[in-house]
């Protein structure tokens, strides 16, 4: 799915309104708060969970601890 959207000025910000079969698909509903991440091809926009994202600060911590051991078991 391909869709253009239009930033609008929402109070002293800027934002995205969302289309409510974008809202559907995602399975968000209003005031629901969202994770955006950077990846190769862009940007992703995911529902935030919070347990996931204390599962995935967990794992930044491991992988910075850990940097030489996971290089090299990459190899």
């Amino acid at each position: 799915m391909t869709m253009h959207l239009k930033i609008r000025p929402i109070g002293n910000s800027l934002g995205l309104v969302l289309p409510k079969e974008l809202l559907s698909e995602l399975r968000l509903e209003k005031d629901d708060e969202v994770v955006v991440t950077r990846t190769q091809n862009g940007f992703e926009i995911s529902p935030y969970e919070a347990d996931l994202a204390d599962v995935q600060e967990w794992i930044e911590k491991g992988a910075k601890r850990y940097r030489n051991a996971l290089r090299a078991l990459s190899k």
